[in-house]
């Protein structure tokens, strides 16, 4: 059996990645600020399925072997 997955926009503007036909708590949420959401305009959910999309494949990616050094920690912009 599989899940169908949907990327879906809230009424407060937040966009979710959700189970289809499930209202529950979303799997994802991703909220913009107005900034943002102005300056992104109609590519707001487009930017968002990217962002989804970037996430699902780094987490899909074969680990990298460790090389007896600590990873750096990740940078967030």
């Amino acid at each position: 059996m599989s899940t169908v997955l949907e990327i879906t926009q809230l009424n407060n503007g937040d966009i979710v990645l959700r189970e289809a036909e499930d209202e529950g708590e979303p799997l994802v949420c991703i909220r913009f600020s107005d900034e943002v959401r102005d300056m992104l305009g109609d590519d707001l959910v487009g930017v968002a399925e990217a962002m989804i999309d970037a996430a699902t494949a780094f987490l899909g990616e074969e680990p990298i072997p460790e090389q007896g050094r600590p990873s750096p920690a990740p940078t967030i912009h």
